[in-house]
């Protein structure tokens, strides 16, 4: 009986696809259901929190100067006229953390990355990860027993050296003028935003300048640059968006950092720049911590809109980042 040779392959044909069911494809339409449920579930939050904030929120942004007079902690004030004291507060001693805590951050990132030996690097690692555990509670702590003190003698002669007063006399108040002991200032609460931000934005720059391309940091050594000329050609440009994200990472800790203010500052409800007087500024997060415990009825709505003002600023604060950071999406090492 003769059999039938079967005809000889194309090595140049395109291999069978199997049609029917593939290994894996179950898992990942299952994948791909619980990644897209994620994303909406965040979504909801976020709008949830928004509308939650709004409607409770409502009854103060609605209602009458007049009928806040029988909220103590108001002092007498209309809603806008109490809150833009608040604002200020939380604005100007955010701005001090960012000052002290983004130059810090960035050398401390670079001198991991690029100076450091590998040990001491990961030691170095690893520590400013830890520094990122530590509660708010204990910066507080920190703050009032330990940064006080040692503060205090250094914003004594800020505040009666020869400059201030040749300033206060000629020219008029200055931002170190006033100084009363103990520090419980907002130059001190941004210093300790400052030290509870800076494992935030360390972490991150520290990341960004690592994934410098290789190629870019021995093409800068072989046309003989330094070493600190390599880092500001190609490793600087390369993460500026990444110190941009960590920046605002940092900026939204600090906006919205409770214990550690309300444990460190003075409250008042001033808006002025004298940073070393005691009694001066208050941020929103610590006076809402401050006041909702023995608030009621209008208290409470006009403490939940203050939050509300709160959350528009950091909400307003990210789309901003985001924004600088996808004009150089291309060169970004954040993406």
């Amino acid at each position: 009986m003769a059999v039938a040779e079967s005809p000889p392959s194309d090595p140049e044909a395109p291999p069978k696809v199997r049609v029917g069911r593939t290994p894996g494809r179950l898992g990942n339409r299952v994948f791909q259901g619980i990644s897209t449920a994620s994303g909406i579930f965040i979504l909801i939050i976020l709008a949830a929190v928004a509308i939650f904030l709004l409607v409770r929120a409502w009854p103060a942004l609605i209602a009458a100067p007049s009928a806040f007079e029988d909220v103590g902690f108001m002092l007498g004030r209309d809603l806008w006229s109490w809150v833009w004291p608040l604002l200020f507060g939380t604005a100007i001693s955010s701005v001090i953390a960012l000052v002290v805590a983004v130059p810090l951050s960035i050398g401390i990132g670079l001198f991991i990355s690029h100076y450091a030996p590998r040990r001491l690097a990961q030691g170095l690692g690893y520590l400013i990860d830890l520094l990122a555990a530590i509660p708010s509670v204990i910066f507080g702590l920190w703050g009032i027993q330990w940064l006080q003190p040692l503060v205090s003698p250094l914003f004594t002669w800020l505040s009666t050296n020869g400059a201030t007063a040749w300033l206060e006399e000629n020219v008029g108040p200055t931002i170190f003028t006033g100084y009363q002991a103990p520090a419980r200032n907002i130059l001190t609460a941004g210093l300790v935003l400052a030290i509870m931000i800076l494992p935030i934005i360390t972490a991150t720059v520290r990341e960004v300048f690592l994934q410098t391309p290789r190629l870019h940091e021995e093409a800068s050594l072989a046309l003989g640059a330094t070493r600190w000329e390599m880092i500001r050609q190609a490793v600087l440009p390369f993460g500026r968006s990444g110190v941009i994200s960590a920046t605002m990472l940092g900026l939204g800790r600090a906006l919205g950092e409770t214990m550690a203010v309300l444990m460190v500052l003075s409250p008042g409800y001033l808006i002025n720049f004298y940073l070393l007087q005691p009694g001066q500024h208050q941020s929103i997060a610590a006076n809402i911590a401050s006041h909702f415990p023995e608030a009621s009825g209008l208290g409470v709505d006009a403490l939940i809109a203050s939050g509300l003002i709160l959350f528009i600023m950091t909400f307003g604060v990210n789309l901003i980042a985001r924004w600088i950071i996808s004009r150089r999406a291309e060169f970004s090492g954040a993406n």
